[in-house]
């Protein structure tokens, strides 16, 4: 019997990708997304199932939820992929820019898997696997608004992964670098568009707008493919590991982080971002 992947954001990016290696490889898809009319190419395709949930939108999970189990039966498998960045310097950002940001990137996960989770209770079995980031294991200048929400994706990853592990149930984090084509840029330069930002930060800007523009170039080329990779081996290896960082680009720094001394990090992200000094 085949089994079944939920997968929020799937109009572009990590999502479209990841709805097409499912179905490639047997599995039933339900592919959802804030347009459906969007995913009319992603509809043509064997046992996928294109419907519509916004993650701010709490109705429209419980409906795409509901539409899965309608057409196919069972879930197995969510991956919260849904999510975006908001860049810019701090101060700028409003309050309302911010609540977005969270209720996209945390809140609306929460949403997605509370409405999952006694169904999979249910059956003793399922697998969530949440994309983050490395932005939700490291800081960096421009990014603290998205890097506060990943890193709070993380944690209550991590703290669910302990609460749901009796039940046969499964909590898994991807952790990708920068994957330029994607839809992720364009929509991050929108966002950051409506960050006001103070004269005082210019020279500031200036210099790390060159060191982005920089690392922009080191991004890993396959990333997508990567990415997506690490998502089906997450629901497929059997295994509970909780993080995959399948991308090149930032091991540098989520092996400093995680395997060195605090100054020992320190001097290598200051290395990242000489203009700082």
């Amino acid at each position: 019997m085949s089994r079944t992947v939920l997968i929020t954001g799937t109009s572009s990016g990590f999502g479209e990708a990841a709805v097409r290696r499912f179905a490639s490889e047997g599995w039933n898809v339900v592919a959802t997304m804030r347009q459906p009319d969007a995913g009319q190419t992603l509809a043509a395709l064997e046992n996928v199932l294109v419907t519509r949930l916004d993650v701010q939108d709490r109705e429209s999970i419980e409906m795409a939820v509901t539409a899965g189990l309608d057409r196919f039966g069972r879930l197995d498998v969510v991956v919260n992929n849904a999510g975006y960045g908001l860049f810019g310097i701090f101060e700028g950002a409003s309050r309302e820019a911010i609540q977005n940001q969270f209720d996209v990137n945390l809140f609306g996960v929460m949403d997605v898997t509370r409405a999952i989770l006694p169904h999979f209770r249910a059956n003793r079995a399922g697998t969530i696997i949440n994309v983050s980031s490395g932005a939700g294991v490291f800081g960096a200048p421009m990014a603290s608004i998205y890097s506060a929400s990943k890193f709070a994706l993380e944690g209550f990853s991590e703290g669910l992964w302990y609460e749901l592990h009796s039940l046969g149930i499964d909590v898994k984090l991807i952790e990708p670098g920068g994957a330029p084509s994607t839809g992720f840029v364009a929509r991050m330069g929108a966002e950051g568009a409506a960050i006001e930002t103070a004269d005082d930060y210019r020279p500031f800007l200036d210099k790390i707008d060159a060191v982005y523009a920089g690392m922009g170039t080191a991004a890993d080329p396959d990333a997508v493919e990567k990415v997506v990779g690490a998502i089906v081996e997450a629901a497929t290896d059997g295994s509970h590991r909780l993080r995959y960082a399948p991308t090149a680009d930032i091991q540098p720094i989520l092996e400093a982080r995680r395997r060195s001394s605090e100054e020992g990090y320190q001097a290598l992200v200051r290395s990242f971002f000489v203009p700082l000094g």
